[in-house]
């Protein structure tokens, strides 16, 4: 994959995880785009690291999807646990 389709698979994976986790996330568009791509690499390590399953080069392999998913949503847990109470509310 190229990087506008990792950054489009961010994207997606990282609004999938808001959509999983809901309630109020500190961060907009660009907020959701770096955790997606970020948890999408983080996915990717830990199922080939951990699980034996390689991270494929193909946008529309499920486990490439269910692994930027997955590293999204452990992204989002670990930044609003960081960060979600620094603002007034």
């Amino acid at each position: 994959m190229g990087i506008i389709s990792w950054i489009i698979l961010g994207l997606l994976a990282g609004a999938i995880a808001k959509l999983l986790l809901p309630g109020r996330d500190p961060g907009g568009l660009i907020i959701t785009t770096l955790i997606g791509v970020v948890g999408a690499s983080l996915g990717g390590w830990i199922s080939a690291r951990f699980f034996d399953r390689p991270f494929t080069k193909d946008f529309y392999d499920g486990t490439t999807w269910a692994a930027a998913i997955g590293g999204s949503l452990v992204l989002l847990i670990g930044y609003r646990l960081l960060f979600g109470h620094s603002r007034s509310r």
